[in-house]
């Protein structure tokens, strides 16, 4: 008499079957998991800018950069703080306040990194953040609500 090694098919059925409840009750921890890394990068990203117009506001109280008629100290555009400004103390050379203007993880990928953040200008009110001659702050343009059931913008 032969006998045949192997597994039946209700073996592998049964396999599969609880195969999958595991990977379904892996799936949340996997989203939370990435939704959490996200978190953590725009809280990033926002205190790297937020730094990054503090030290050009001191630069302008220092003396270092110019500013015009009638303009506020703080920076004109994001750009400015990763192209570069001159230095008026170092001869014109400039200074760079970012390497690059990170961007805002939960904004499209289609977006520019400038175009990725809101603008709140020196002479709005916290309430109604709008962009103008100045950036003043940034904040997260997403109408998600973080896992500390804070609103991304509010961050």
């Amino acid at each position: 008499m032969q006998r045949w090694r192997g597994y039946t098919i209700i073996e592998m059925m049964v396999v599969m079957v609880v195969l999958g409840v595991l990977a379904s009750a892996a799936m949340p921890l996997v989203e939370l998991s990435a939704k959490r890394a996200k978190e953590r990068e725009l809280k990033q990203a926002v205190w790297e800018i937020r730094q990054a117009i503090d030290a050009y506001r001191l630069a302008v109280d220092a003396g270092r950069i110019g500013r015009g008629d009638g303009a506020s100290a703080y920076p004109p555009s994001l750009s400015a703080l990763s192209a570069g400004v001159p230095d008026m103390k170092a001869g014109g050379q400039a200074i760079y306040l970012l390497r690059r203007i990170p961007r805002d993880p939960f904004a499209p990928k289609s977006l520019p990194a400038e175009a990725s953040w809101g603008l709140r200008s020196y002479a709005s009110p916290p309430q109604e953040p709008k962009a103008g001659a100045d950036v003043f702050d940034v904040y997260s343009t997403s109408a998600e609500v973080g896992m500390n059931g804070i609103p991304y913008r509010l961050w």
